[in-house]
């Protein structure tokens, strides 16, 4: 994350791979790294701020720091991962995830 975007903005990968995530937070704010479908995203995105995003596929990342997030794309179709920090997901800090 630099600049309240992501890098790569896309990634492709097949049904029932397991990544990795290392995700740094480059910027002096804090970040979210949420992922979900679009619905489910649309759903953080009229959470209040008390979710403290712990589920599957989401973290906070504190500025300037690096975190790991490990998770399981298990159906073919289209996911994103984005932050939902005020005004960030509008603003289009968001990424697609093309699972095959």
């Amino acid at each position: 994350m630099h600049y309240s975007k992501f890098e790569p903005g896309t990634i492709a990968v097949k049904a029932g791979t397991t990544i990795d995530f290392v995700i740094a937070n480059d910027d002096p704010i804090a970040h979210e790294f949420i992922i979900g479908t679009e619905a489910e995203q649309e759903a953080h995105e009229i959470a209040g701020p008390e979710d403290p995003h712990t589920g599957p596929g989401e973290a906070s990342i504190p500025a300037n720091e690096t975190i790991r997030l490990t998770y399981t794309f298990t159906r073919a179709g289209t996911m994103l991962y984005a932050c939902h920090v005020p005004g960030h997901y509008k603003y289009g800090m968001r990424g697609t995830v093309q699972v095959t």
